[in-house]
């Protein structure tokens, strides 16, 4: 998610210059109480909750099929379910600083590697959906001329080099974030104008680019896909046709509608921050409180990526049915031993009884 929740805890501090800040403003971050501290925790541990099972449900369904079952996007769909899950163990921590004012108590080393895997977690996620539309771009559309392209080798190294720009962006986590001396809270160092670049060199990496990546790739999917369809002329073909478009258009909504919000708001922050704007008490309301809503959002999608398998992915949900019949059979074989290992030792224990009776009438 990288910088995903960077503003939302520096609500009640310094984002802007003090004197950028209105004096009521200020008054306003003072104040002990916010509806967010009540709404945020809860939210975040249903997200912890609802993102450690589903990412850990795709580990585990993914991990368990048979190689010849498997398809070679499920990679990318692997790796994208370890960085979420790695993600949504620091939503707890977050939560009990939401919880206490946004105070933070864990000590200013855990939240710069706190921090540190958030913003791991923004590149990487995003840079595997990119690897996945492109992946589904060269299957498609390509598919003759990709074989080195689309092999097990060329994909594992995809996501080594992805996991490895990842962890390498991520870094100026661990060198602006700070507690604030005054209220204790996990807060980015907004003064330093090298952070500011790299922000707006964030959104540019983890949205604007891969955005444009991701709606050449699927248009040209789209453009196929229904060039294929009116080629069929038959049925069954193009309702296949239909319930591809269907998945393409739901990825693309929903990485949209998970991303846009927080990278325009927080563009409009770190320029605002730059050109040292003066902003009314309502903006500047209105700003962070739309970074607080949007940040969520953006951090959703982690969790929202295991139900588009789900409900979209035949494939996946075949898997996952095979699993479950598997475990379930293991169950009832264990159980049927059991019974069995049960009732032959409730016959030995008939006969030893009826041998030992027979010897005490001898």
């Amino acid at each position: 998610m990288g910088h995903v929740l960077d503003y939302l805890y520096s609500y009640y501090d310094y984002e802007f210059n003090d004197t950028v800040i209105p004096t009521s403003v200020t008054a306003m971050k003072e104040q002990p109480f916010s509806p967010f501290h009540i709404y945020l925790p809860t939210f975040y541990f249903i997200m912890f909750f609802a993102g450690f099972t589903g990412n850990l449900f795709v580990i585990i369904v993914i991990g368990n099929r048979h190689k010849k079952n498997a398809r070679l996007v499920d990679t990318f769909v692997l790796n994208l379910a370890v960085a979420d899950l790695v993600f949504v163990f620091t939503l707890p921590l977050w939560a009990i600083s939401a919880w206490q004012h946004d105070k933070w108590p864990f000590g200013e080393l855990l939240c710069k590697i706190s921090s540190y895997v958030i913003a791991v977690n923004r590149f990487s996620n995003i840079f595997f959906l990119t690897c996945m539309s492109v992946d589904r771009y060269l299957a498609i559309v390509r598919l003759m001329d990709s074989n080195f392209l689309r092999s097990s080798k060329c994909i594992h190294l995809t996501c080594g080099a992805v996991w490895g720009v990842s962890l390498f962006l991520g870094t100026p986590s661990l060198v602006y974030r700070k507690l604030n001396a005054e209220n204790g809270s996990c807060i980015d160092y907004m003064d330093s104008s090298f952070f500011q670049g790299m922000i707006l060199l964030t959104v540019f990496l983890t949205f604007v680019l891969p955005v444009f990546i991701i709606l050449l790739s699927y248009g040209s999917i789209v453009v196929r896909l229904q060039h294929h369809c009116v080629t069929a002329g038959n049925s069954h073909a193009e309702a296949r046709c239909r319930h591809s478009l269907k998945i393409v258009f739901t990825i693309i909504i929903v990485f949209l509608v998970s991303w846009l919000p927080y990278n325009v708001l927080r563009t409009t922050q770190v320029i605002c921050k730059i050109r040292n704007d003066k902003l009314d008490d309502d903006t500047y309301t209105y700003l962070a409180q739309g970074l607080i809503i949007s940040s969520c959002m953006a951090f959703l999608n982690s969790c929202l990526n295991p139900a588009i398998y789900l409900f979209l992915d035949k494939h996946f949900r075949h898997s996952a049915s095979a699993l479950f019949k598997f475990c379930m059979g293991k169950d009832i074989q264990s159980s049927y031993m059991s019974s069995n290992s049960t009732a032959s030792n409730g016959i030995s224990d008939n006969l030893g009884s009826a041998a030992i009776r027979g010897l005490q009438k001898k």
